[in-house]
């Protein structure tokens, strides 16, 4: 097998209250994501889900061991490291879409692009082929408050595809949606996988766990088996 895209090597991360009293949060970690993989991460609230969101999207640093983007170890990077990084390698999907809604469809898709320093033509050339893609080709001029909540969705798997990222992390990516546009959702996301898209989606809802090619379960801030995480939902 290929090298993994993400590897997570030993990873802690605590947290620290007034009087430097520590909270640990994630505990020894050890994860590897390969290329063309569907994952879920998938934990109920205060399993440590979120801060594993944050540590993959580079938003946040581990506290103790690594992670692994590519080959590249990304713990000791600067600030700015982590966002030129981020903006590269990452394409974030979001539960509530984080559109500018004073920019239009085009320019929503482009916002990476522009990061990243991408002329013009090219910007507006692969967010036009991207709309395509997602089939909202014929909105580019429109602003999100003029798409529904599907619509809004597919525009921000357009954009987080924007950059060729080295994979895409969706965060609860059909939370704020109804269950006919989620499945719809859902088959994109198939689509894109089966086009050899790396993808780690963060859920709670245990409905998709048939959806992934590899299901990893959080239970206070550890990877645990099936059996444990099912004996933690019903302790």
């Amino acid at each position: 097998m290929n090298n993994p895209v993400v590897k997570l090597e030993k990873l802690y991360k605590s947290y620290y209250l007034a009087g430097n009293k520590e909270v640990p949060v994630l505990k020894d970690i050890n994860i590897e994501i390969f290329q063309g993989e569907f994952v879920g991460i998938m934990g109920a609230s205060g399993s440590g889900k979120s801060t594993m969101l944050n540590i993959l999207g580079l938003l946040d640093l581990p506290t103790e061991g690594s992670y692994q983007l590519n080959g590249i170890h990304t713990e000791s990077f600067s600030d700015n490291q982590l966002a030129e990084k981020r903006n590269e390698a990452i394409g974030f999907i979001f539960q509530n879409f984080n559109l500018f809604p004073h920019l239009t469809v085009e320019e929503n898709i482009e916002v990476p692009m522009v990061y990243a320093e991408k002329s013009r033509k090219e910007r507006r050339r692969f967010a036009c082929d991207l709309a395509d893609r997602v089939g909202l080709g014929h909105r580019l001029g429109h602003k999100p408050n003029e798409l529904s909540g599907g619509e809004r969705q597919r525009i921000a798997i357009a954009r987080s595809l924007s950059n060729s990222p080295a994979f895409l992390l969706a965060d609860e990516p059909t939370g704020n949606l109804d269950e006919k546009t989620s499945k719809e959702i859902m088959e994109m996301f198939h689509e894109l996988h089966a086009a050899g898209t790396t993808i780690v989606m963060v859920t709670h809802n245990p409905e998709y766990e048939n959806d992934f090619d590899r299901l990893i379960r959080l239970r206070d801030g550890r990877v645990v088996s099936k059996e444990e995480f099912l004996r933690g939902s019903h302790a």
